[in-house]
């Protein structure tokens, strides 16, 4: 384990099994790493500034915010005709095209299409989806070498971490860190952190593997009903490295990826790197409609729970998601807590709403880790309610009887309180005196989660409601 593993990875970062992930120990681990915090916070909180800035260049941006959003929710009122449509046309491109019901048997689909093939070496670059199926784990266990093209990817890979963001996977490690990882696994020059070296480094250890691998995965960013494209935004040109170098391309993607046509790009396209890092464009914007000459193309389209929410009127905005992580760079919460506490492929704000579908004990306190600011739901691309799903989520763990025991006596002993208006009155008026005199120990231990971050304000002399009584109810001036 790295050292900087040591100091902030949460204990719950790579749960198996079925075990609740506690996200407020992971975040306190990261918050106590003032450093990387900081760093953290200040980088992600830039990429939100150009974020902006870019916004405001486009008079037309909430017009294509518009567009993009009812665009993705006519393709998911229609999903099921565009998929055999993309089926088709794909089909027609000489692309062998397979459906896959979970992460189980997307593995093995995948696992077959390499072992027919006596494929030993895999060159993969950035599949989020992988990452959620566990894709690599898999392959490794059945004797296949995968190795990450992608920069950020790689650097986790090689430092045995998940990924901690959907864009920027390795954003909460410094150059210090990333020399640190170099050294010990590619032999890199001994305390030499220049980001220029350490870019050279890890391209050149990594193109062997690519001049050499039996065969190559991309994810993709669209899929396009229309011509049977499969579009993948990249920076670092390793996708189209991946997908045309080996003779074998295995393409996979979820089914929410759909859109109509080929004139509906262009507004994603316009949106999508601006959401995410404030750029106006990616480099490379690579549409593969076919195999390479020769070669093989396989797309596998992953269900993996997206049907259930689909079919689910309250959550079923998430499936307009285009992975931008625009959520993730805005959220307070996020920003200061880093994403690998979230125990989860999917973190941040778009996590809380994602993650409860596959496994609603396991994240069943992620929904909790927001402030309900709002701000997600601002800066979204294609307008997912963020925080309204966050807040439903809440109130379907409550009916589901996934909160925790604490939560459950504060949340029932509330309800109560507040469902009568002279006793809540009378608890806010003896509460505020009382709380004045307590010694401090006595308000701020182990029982007061809330206050061990920061302290209770001073209660104000007088309510709105006294004030209000006094200054208009008896002198009859409600009605005015």
């Amino acid at each position: 384990m790295s050292d900087l593993q040591q100091e902030v990875q949460p204990k719950g970062a790579k749960i198996k099994g079925n075990k609740p992930v506690n996200q407020l120990e992971a975040a306190n681990r990261f918050i106590a790493a003032s450093a990387h915090q900081q760093m953290h916070d200040q980088r992600l909180w830039d990429l939100r500034k150009k974020r902006d800035a870019q916004m405001h260049l486009i008079p037309e941006w909430e017009a294509l915010r518009d567009l993009a959003s009812d665009i993705k929710s006519h393709t998911l009122d229609h999903l099921a005709d565009y998929l055999e449509e993309f089926e088709r046309n794909a089909k027609a491109n000489g692309v062998h095209v397979h459906w896959a019901k979970d992460a189980q048997e997307s593995n093995d689909i995948i696992t077959t299409i390499l072992k027919e093939r006596n494929a030993k070496s895999l060159v993969k670059s950035k599949s989020m989806l992988g990452e959620e199926c566990m894709l690599r784990q898999h392959l490794e266990e059945e004797g296949i070498t995968v190795i990450e093209t992608d920069l950020g990817e790689r650097i986790q890979q090689l430092d045995k971490e998940d990924p901690s963001h959907v864009v920027v996977p390795a954003v909460h490690k410094s150059r210090t860190d990333v020399s640190k990882v170099f050294v010990k696994t590619l032999n890199a020059e001994q305390g030499n952190n220049d980001v220029h070296y350490l870019a050279e480094t890890q391209r050149e250890t990594t193109r062997p593997y690519i001049l050499n691998a039996d065969a190559g995965m991309t994810g993709g960013n669209f899929l396009v009903a229309e011509t049977g494209a499969v579009v993948v935004c990249t920076n670092e040109g390793n996708a189209d490295l991946s997908a045309n170098t080996p003779s074998l391309h295995i393409v996979t993607v979820g089914i929410e990826k759909m859109i109509p046509k080929m004139e509906h790009l262009a507004v994603f396209i316009r949106l999508l790197s601006r959401s995410a890092l404030g750029s106006p464009i990616t480099q490379y914007t690579s549409c593969f409609r076919g195999p390479r000459k020769g070669g093989e193309m396989h797309v596998v389209l992953v269900d993996n729970g997206r049907s259930t929410r689909l079919a689910s009127q309250k959550f079923k905005a998430g499936l307009k998601c285009i992975r931008c992580g625009a959520c993730m760079n805005t959220c307070p919460v996020f920003r200061r807590s880093g994403g690998l506490s979230y125990g989860s492929t999917y973190a941040g704000p778009i996590g809380l709403i994602l993650s409860p579908t596959y496994n609603a004990h396991k994240y069943r306190n992620l929904p909790f880790a927001s402030t309900l600011n709002g701000s997600c739901t601002n800066v979204c691309p294609v307008k997912i309610n963020l925080h309204e799903q966050i807040f439903a989520w809440r109130e379907t763990l409550a009916d589901e009887k996934e909160l925790s025991l604490s939560k459950r006596i504060i949340m029932t002993s509330l309800g109560k309180l507040f469902a009568h208006p002279k006793a809540y009155r009378m608890a806010v008026q003896t509460g505020d005196k009382v709380l004045s005199y307590l010694p401090h120990f006595i308000v701020y231990n182990q029982l007061n989660a809330w206050g061990r971050q920061r302290d209770i304000p001073q209660p104000p002399k007088e309510t709105f409601h006294s004030w209000y009584a006094k200054n208009y109810m008896k002198k009859g001036k409600a009605d005015e």
